[in-house]
């Protein structure tokens, strides 16, 4: 068998990162993919010349000059704009909370003062208080109108948990503003890769060997020493044969379907923030690509609908669950990782935190510098 420098568990958006910089150094490579594809989450496929999202939307921004010059070497980016919209039991509001939320929410605000007055005054139950959960952190912060409507039924589904059982530290902030603004991102640079994320993977790959639909697990002791450097990008704490117990995850499960219209839903991302609903948004894919008349003027369109699941062992983790508990816990295999220098442990999962695209990419460079 073939030895290499460094194997890669994991063909996601941090691997690739580290095998680019790895290969450009000369540096012999190689990934291994459980899946049959490359791309991790980003993946990207063209059904019917529209890029699905297949694990989810993801809208590349960054306010890094440099991490933006880099992925744009791999793609052109268009300019798309994130700008979603809430749905709550049939009414529409925009996001992030704005000028065109607020005064359709409340027919009396006009102005920005308006909106100011009504906030604190909302909040202002929650003067003098120390919030202890999620809910009471909102409220201090957006009042009970907009947390009602717009957060607390969201939220719940997202995380499983009442808000009241959730701490304050989640959403210590939130984006509110007083302009008619509708850019969720305050980031400089955004848009998303003109054909889909699936090319930057494969270019970033470039001179790398993969292996797809092989699961490092099936022989790990094979694959630990066919490397000098091993970079995992799995769940570490099942790495460590979930010693001291599992951290835990949440999931995602998604329903895909194509529709025999034009134009479904005129957005490519609707949340729906009422409790009843089962899933957390719509995605329709198209929309991301919107300066593409072709596809814009296709008869069909292709849709997805998220539903947030429990975590269990076998399904696909995508979040962190950041509470203090795991947090300790995660502490204790980082503990055992930092013990021994063979196994470098990266990514969202390796890392039990969340990462945004360009956070990803920085955290590679930086794992990349301290190693080549």
């Amino acid at each position: 068998m073939i030895h290499y420098d460094y194997l890669f568990v994991g063909a996601g958006l941090f691997s690739a990162t580290m095998a680019h910089e790895a290969v450009k150094r000369g540096k012999r490579s190689l990934v291994l993919e459980k899946r049959s594809h490359i791309g991790g989450n980003i993946y990207t496929e063209n059904v019917d010349g529209i890029n699905v999202h297949k694990y989810g939307a993801h809208i590349f921004h960054t306010d890094n000059r440099d991490i933006w010059n880099y992925v744009n070497q791999f793609a052109e980016f268009n300019r798309y704009t994130n700008c979603p919209v809430a749905n709550y039991k049939g009414t529409l509001y925009n996001l992030p909370f704005n000028m065109n939320t607020f005064t359709k929410i409340w027919s009396d605000v006009i102005t920005p003062e308006d909106a100011r007055k009504r906030i604190a005054e909302q909040a202002s139950e929650m003067a003098g208080k120390t919030p202890q959960n999620l809910e009471e952190q909102a409220i201090s912060l957006i009042g009970r109108d907009i947390y009602e409507r717009l957060i607390k039924g969201y939220t719940e589904k997202q995380w499983g948990r009442k808000c009241t059982e959730l701490p304050a530290s989640i959403i210590k902030r939130l984006p509110v503003r007083l302009i008619f603004d509708n850019n969720y991102f305050n980031d400089r640079y955004q848009g998303i890769p003109i054909g889909g994320y699936t090319q930057i993977i494969e270019k970033m790959l470039d001179g790398v060997d993969i292996e797809l639909n092989t699961d490092f697990f099936d022989d790990k002791k094979k694959w630990l020493s066919c490397a000098d450097k091993v970079i995992y990008t799995g769940t570490i704490d099942m790495f460590y044969d979930y010693q001291f117990g599992e951290l835990e995850y949440r999931s995602l499960r998604f329903e895909t379907e194509k529709l025999s219209v034009q134009n479904y839903q005129g957005n490519a991302v609707i949340n729906y923030t009422d409790a009843e609903t089962p899933y957390t948004r719509i995605i329709e894919h198209k929309h991301f690509e919107s300066e593409n008349r072709a596809v814009m003027e296709k008869p069909v369109t292709i849709i997805t609908r998220e539903y947030p699941a429990t975590w269990k062992q076998g399904d696909e983790p995508y979040y962190a669950v950041n509470d203090e508990k795991n947090s300790a816990l995660y502490a204790k295999y980082k503990a055992l990782a930092d013990s021994q220098n063979k196994v470098i442990f990266g990514g969202r999962l390796g890392m039990y935190k969340y990462f945004d695209m360009d956070d990803t990419i920085l955290a590679a460079w930086e794992m990349a510098k301290k190693l080549f």
